[in-house]
Parts: C-alpha cells; sequence; structure tokens
C-alpha cells in the first residue's frame, strides 16, 4: 500500500483544500513580500549633482565631506557624485537632466530657478539692499517661504548660501549710472527682473548662461558683469577685467535642490539624515561668506583690478527708482506682490522710514 502525504503534493501545496496548506501559502507570499520590499529599500541611491564649482574649492570640498558623511550614516544606502566646473551645461540645461534623470540636483544660482518659482528672484533684486544686516533680516521672515515654494514646484532644497553681493565689474571706471550708458551689461539667464531693470535705466543687457560669461568678456560680447569677487575669482572672470565699484548691486546666493522625483526614492529615515547634514554644510558656508568675500576683494586688488567709489547720492538715487520699478513689476504680476511688499516692511522698520 502507497501511503501519500497530501502536504507534500505539489496540486494540494498550491491548492486551497488544506488548513496546514493555506499556512504554508500565507508563511511563503510574506516571506516573498518582505523579501521583495528588502530590496527595495536597501539598494544604493547615487545622486549625481552637477555645480558650477571646480573641483577643489571650498564649495566642492564641503559639499564632498557633507555627502561622506551621509554615506556613512545610511550604511552605504546613499552617496553623491558631483560633476564640477560646469561640464553638465547651464542651470537650464541641468534643469531639463532632472527632469529627464540624467542627473538627480543641481547647485544653482538661486535667479536661475525663477522657472520653478518667481520668489526666487526677490533677494536678488537690483539695488533692493543696503548691506548684509538688512539682507539677514528679510531671509529670516521669507527663506521657509521660498523654500516650501520651491518644494511644491519639485526641488527638494537645504537652505541657501550667500555669495556675498554682486559689484559693477568692468574695464572702465564706473562711478555712476551713465558710466554704463553705451555698454553691454551681462544679465544671468532667467534673471528677468535684471534685465527689466537694466532696460528702465536705458542700458544694454546681453543675457547669457553663467558658464558663458568668461567667453563673453573674452570675445567683447559684454563689457560689463555683476559679480561678487569671490565668483570672480573662482569663475576666472577677474583676468578680463579692470575695474570694480563698490556699489552694492544685488545680492548672490546659491542653493542645491534634488529633484522631488528622485529624492522620494529614498527612506524617510535617509530623507533626513540628508536634510540634517546638508543644512549643516550650508549653514557653515553661510558663516564663511563674510570673511571670504572681504578676502576675495583683497586678492581682486592684488591682481591690479582698480577700485572706485560711486558718485555721492548716485546710489540713494538708484534704489529709491528700483523700489517704484519693483513695485510696478508686482502690480502687473511679474513678482509676487506678497512677499515683495513684506520685504520692503521689514526694510522700512530697519531703515526707520514709512513703508
Amino acid at each position: 500500500m502507497t501511503i501519500s502525504n497530501p502536504i507534500l503534493k505539489p496540486t494540494h501545496f498550491f491548492g486551497r483544500r488544506h488548513p496546514v496548506t493555506l499556512i504554508l501559502r500565507l508563511m511563503l507570499l510574506l516571506c516573498l513580500t518582505a523579501g521583495s520590499a528588502s530590496i527595495t529599500f536597501a539598494a544604493d541611491q547615487v545622486f549625481k549633482i552637477a555645480t558650477l564649482a571646480p573641483k577643489g574649492s571650498d564649495w566642492m570640498n564641503r559639499m564632498e565631506k557633507g555627502a561622506s558623511e551621509i554615506t556613512a550614516e545610511t550604511e552605504g544606502r546613499v552617496k553623491f557624485k558631483f560633476y564640477g566646473g560646469g561640464i553638465q551645461g547651464s542651470d537650464k540645461k541641468v534643469l531639463r537632466k532632472i527632469r529627464n534623470g540624467q542627473l538627480h540636483g543641481g547647485a544653482f544660482a538661486a535667479g536661475t530657478l525663477v522657472t520653478q518659482t518667481p520668489s526666487v528672484l526677490l533677494y536678488g533684486l537690483p539695488f533692493l539692499f543696503n548691506n548684509q544686516a538688512e539682507v539677514d533680516a528679510v531671509r529670516a521672515e521669507l527663506d521657509e517661504t521660498i523654500e516650501q515654494n520651491l518644494l511644491d514646484s519639485g526641488l527638494a532644497t537645504f537652505g541657501f548660501a550667500s555669495g556675498g553681493f554682486a559689484l559693477v565689474m568692468s574695464n572702465s571706471p564706473v562711478s555712476k549710472l551713465d558710466d554704463l550708458k553705451g555698454q553691454r551689461v551681462w544679465v544671468p539667464e532667467g534673471d528677468t527682473a535684471s534685465y527689466r531693470g537694466m532696460e528702465h535705466f536705458g542700458l544694454s543687457p546681453v543675457v547669457l548662461p553663467l558658464t558663458d560669461v568668461l567667453t563673453g568678456l573674452q570675445t567683447g560680447l559684454i563689457d560689463v558683469i555683476g559679480s561678487s569677487a569671490v565668483a570672480a575669482l573662482v569663475l576666472q572672470w577677474h583676468t578680463k577685467i579692470s575695474h570694480v565699484s563698490t556699489m552694492p548691486v544685488s545680492y548672490l546666493y546659491a542653493v542645491m535642490g534634488i529633484g522631488t522625483q528622485h529624492f522620494n526614492k529614498i527612506s524617510t529615515e535617509d530623507q533626513q539624515v540628508v536634510n540634517r547634514v546638508f543644512r549643516g554644510v550650508y549653514s557653515d558656508l553661510e558663516q564663511l561668506s563674510d570673511s571670504d568675500d572681504k578676502q576675495a576683494m583683497a586678492a581682486l586688488v592684488g591682481s591690479g583690478v582698480v577700485v572706485t567709489e560711486p558718485d555721492a547720492g548716485v546710489l540713494e538715487d538708484i534704489q529709491a527708482q528700483s523700489r517704484t520699478l519693483w513695485k510696478s513689476v508686482a502690480d502687473e504680476g511679474g513678482l509676487p506682490k506678497a512677499e515683495l511688499d513684506k520685504i520692503y516692511a521689514v526694510l522700512a522698520k530697519l531703515r526707520g522710514q514709512t513703508n
């Protein structure tokens, strides 16, 4: 007589007629499901990040150090690969590559993210601020709003890094607005507010991405740039200019963004690690900005660049005209009106003026 075991028979094992078989089937499904989930969340994620900062620069060194900390804290689940020196192209190209998955993120001059949210233009409006203290007061009120706007647009960010103030750099002295008439003035790609401002003051704006500025200076396509001393040195723009004005034109700041479609692929816990570490890095960069800018200005002077002071009353007059212009642009819908009004309210309080 042949004795058969119904639990071991294939037809019964995958069938539904035996209670022990049913338990085994459920255990098998749970094991398969758990294994599948484990594979999904344990897989390494390598974030490819583009930046203009060259290898060996302070920004790159600090970001790479932060990336190493993240990799260690996530036990290798999250890694970063940086593409420095602008080899991935302009910010516009980088954004496109993030959308199609060729890249996962980038470090941007904040104003170039206007396609994500117009609020990124506000801090960089020409002739808005007098000094860093005014910037700090306004940022304390609006940084969170701008970061949320970027997140809503699909970019996860980790704070902003100050780049100091853009100063007028040229090959002839500039002490008043008329000195810029007839010269071709660079406007960053996507910075619609600055372009509008240049036109308002009767200047000749030329739009170029950051990656093309050095070539533009070399070929004579542009005659004048607005740049911080640090950026002029790092990007070698100082080799093609001979004069710099001390008049603060616009505030510069940078931001690293990772596309949310990529960032959301890692676990919540790993996202928190990335957020904490990179916010710390950006905070450190922020603290170093002022001292770096002073050292960079000294280096410019040491290389032979001549410093020019603005004529008396010039800055105040330009600021008054600019205030009227930006409020008009906001009324037309070209800038976020509520946020701009908030900025001017903060500045009025600091300056003891009536808003």
